[in-house]
């Protein structure tokens, strides 16, 4: 499970807006809206967050759980070691829509 807080942290980390993280993960803004609106621990059917975490995944963004080895001990994003560059994630993404047919920007 990841909270609220961290899938904002994560989608600023990249550097992109609601809509293209819903792109990106194959959900709709409207989900990306309600689950970053959670209180806390985000709410969505299992199928939903697994999209979600593999986009980030993909994107070279790892989630911190509580307690694992972080500086605080409390749960949040980083970037992950060795991953590449998230932004060069994000310009193949768009490449890829564009040579795709797709005309712009994921």
């Amino acid at each position: 499970m990841i909270t609220a807080a961290q899938l904002r942290a994560a989608r600023l980390l990249l550097g992109v807006d609601q809509r293209r993280l819903a792109k990106l993960s194959g959900l709709s803004a409207p989900t990306i809206q309600r689950m970053e609106a959670s209180e806390t621990m985000v709410r969505g059917n299992v199928d939903s967050l697994v999209k979600l975490i593999a986009a980030f995944d993909a994107a070279g963004i790892e989630m911190i759980e509580e307690g694992a080895v972080s500086n605080s001990r409390g749960r949040g994003v980083r970037l992950k070691m060795n991953s590449g560059s998230a932004r060069a994630y994000l310009d193949n993404q768009a490449e890829q829509k564009t040579s795709n047919g797709t005309r712009g920007r994921v």
